[in-house]
C-alpha cells in the first residue's frame, strides 16, 4: 500500500509541476521541469538511504531523527491541534526568548529543529507518516527555490541559458543537500523568496501584496530555520537597495556599508553588552569543535577580538571554499565532495580567464558576492567539520558560480578544450 501511495503521489506531483504557472513562466519546458523534479526526488531518496546506512559516518542521522519526532508531533496534531501550534512558541528557559545566537539553552536554537519537525508533521497528514512520500512533497515545495533563482539569473544575464540551468539546478552538492528531508531546501527557498520579488521590484515591477507576503514568509523561514544567516543577509540586501536607489557607484556603496558593518561587529558590545558578536562566533566555534566526528579538522582557536579574526582569515577562507582536499578523503562521500569542489574551482578559473567583457559590476552581482562571501567567512570561522561545511556552503555557492558561468565566453572555452583534445 505504501508503494502504491508513493507512485500515485509521484505521478500527481510530476503532473502538477507542469501545471504550475510559476514554473512554466521560467521558460523551462515541461519535460525539463519533470526531469528536475524527479532528480530532486531521487536525491531526496538517496539522502534518506545514506541517513539509514551511513548516518553516523556521514553525520546525517538528523533526517531520520526529525522524521521520527514528526510522527510524535503528528499524533499531537490529530489529538490537540491547539497544543501542536502553541507549543512552538513556548519557552521553558529563564531568559525567555533571549539568547538569539546561543548554541544551547536557547529558544532560538531549539526553534530551527522544532519548526522543521512541525512542517514534517503537517506533511504526515497526507503521507500518513511515510518518509519517502514526504520526500515527494518536499521536493515539490523546495523546487520553487532554484526555479525562482533561475528566473532572476535568466532575467539578469543574456545568453548562456544552458550554463545557467546547469549551474542553478545540477551542482551535485546543492541538489543533494537541498533535496533531502532537512532544513536546507526550505532555507534556500526562504532566501529566494526575498531575492526574487526584490530583484524585479528594483527593476521597475510594482511591489504587490503577494510579493510583500513572499518576502515576509521568506524572512521567517530563514529566521526560524537558521537565524544567524540573517546577520550577513541584512547588510547585503540594504547595500543592494541603496546602490540602486542612491545612483552611486555600486562598489562604493557596498564597500562603505560593509566597513560600517565590520566596525559595528567588533564594537557593538560597547554600545550594548548583548551585541558581543565576536564572542558569539567564538562560542559557536567551540560548540562545533566539541562535536568531533570523522571529518573534523584542526583549526586555530579564535579569540573575540579583531586581531584574532584577522589572523585566522586565510584559514577561514580556505576551509570554507576549497576543502576537502584530496588528503581529507576518508570515505565515498568525502571523495565526492573533494572531486566536486576541485572541478568547480577549475570551471571557475576558466570562466574568470575567458569571460565576456562587461561594464561596471551591477548591484545585484555585488549582492551575490558580498552575501555569499560573508556566509562563507562565517562558516570558515565557526565550523571545523568538513561534512557540515560542504552542506552549509552549498546554499550560497550558486550565488557565486552562476554569475561566473553566465558571463563566460563558452565559445572560446570550447575552442580551447577542442584544441587540447586535438593535440592529444
Amino acid at each position: 500500500m505504501e508503494h502504491l501511495a508513493f507512485v500515485a503521489y509521484l505521478i500527481f506531483f510530476a503532473w502538477l509541476v507542469t501545471q504550475t504557472r510559476f514554473f512554466l513562466s521560467s521558460g523551462l519546458t515541461k519535460a525539463q521541469l519533470v526531469i528536475l523534479f524527479l532528480l530532486k526526488v531521487m536525491a531526496g531518496i538517496l539522502y534518506g538511504w545514506v541517513g539509514v546506512y551511513y548516518g553516523e559516518l556521514a553525520q546525517m542521522s538528523d533526517t531520520w531523527a526529525y522524521h521520527y519526532e514528526s510522527l510524535t508531533e503528528y499524533k499531537i496534531l490529530l489529538s490537540d491541534p491547539g497544543l501542536f501550534f502553541s507549543s512552538l512558541f513556548h519557552s521553558s528557559y529563564e531568559e525567555g526568548y533571549g539568547k538569539f545566537l546561543a548554541v544551547e539553552n536557547s529558544w532560538w536554537n531549539d526553534l530551527k529543529g522544532n519548526f522543521f519537525i512541525k512542517i514534517l508533521a503537517l506533511f504526515n497528514l497526507a503521507s500518513f507518516g511515510n518518509y519517502y512520500v514526504n520526500v515527494i512533497f518536499y521536493s515539490f515545495i523546495s523546487l520553487f527555490g532554484p526555479v525562482g533563482l533561475y528566473r532572476v539569473m535568466k532575467a539578469h544575464f543574456q545568453g548562456n541559458r544552458l550554463a545557467i540551468i546547469l549551474a542553478t539546478f545540477l551542482v551535485p552538492s546543492f541538489l543533494f543537500w537541498t533535496s533531502g528531508l532537512h532544513k536546507d531546501g526550505l532555507i534556500f527557498l526562504g532566501l529566494v523568496m526575498m531575492i526574487y520579488p526584490l530583484y524585479f521590484n528594483l527593476k521597475g515591477t510594482r511591489l504587490t501584496l503577494l510579493s510583500v507576503a513572499a518576502m515576509v514568509i521568506g524572512f521567517l523561514l530563514v529566521l526560524g530555520l537558521r537565524n544567524f544567516m540573517i546577520i550577513p543577509l541584512l547588510p547585503a540586501l540594504l547595500a543592494w537597495v541603496l546602490a540602486i536607489k542612491l545612483h552611486w557607484k555600486p562598489w562604493k556603496v557596498f564597500a562603505g556599508l560593509y566597513a560600517i558593518f565590520i566596525i559595528l561587529f567588533f564594537t557593538g558590545k560597547y554600545i550594548y553588552p548583548l551585541l558581543n558578536f565576536p564572542e558569539e562566533v567564538v562560542v559557536r566555534q567551540q560548540a562545533f569543535q566539541s562535536l568531533g566526528g570523522g571529518s573534523a579538522v584542526e583549526v586555530e582557536k579564535l579569540q573575540p577580538n579583531f586581531a584574532s579574526f584577522l589572523a585566522n582569515l586565510p584559514d577561514a577562507i580556505t576551509l570554507s571554499t576549497i576543502r576537502p582536499y584530496p588528503t581529507d578523503v576518508r570515505h565515498l562521500l568525502s571523495l565526492a565532495a573533494a572531486v566536486e569542489i576541485n572541478f568547480l574551482l577549475l570551471v571557475a578559473l576558466l570562466c574568470v580567464f575567458y569571460r565576456k567583457k562587461e561594464g561596471q559590476v551591477k548591484p545585484f552581482i555585488l549582492f551575490c558576492i558580498f552575501f555569499a562571501f560573508s556566509v562563507l567567512l562565517m562558516i570558515g570561522y565557526t565550523v571545523n567539520i568538513l561534512g557540515a561545511i560542504v552542506r552549509y556552503r552549498s546554499l550560497v555557492m550558486s550565488l557565486l558560480f552562476i554569475p561566473l558561468v553566465a558571463q563566460a565566453d563558452w565559445n572560446r572555452i570550447g575552442h580551447l578544450l577542442q584544441g587540447d583534445m586535438k593535440e592529444k
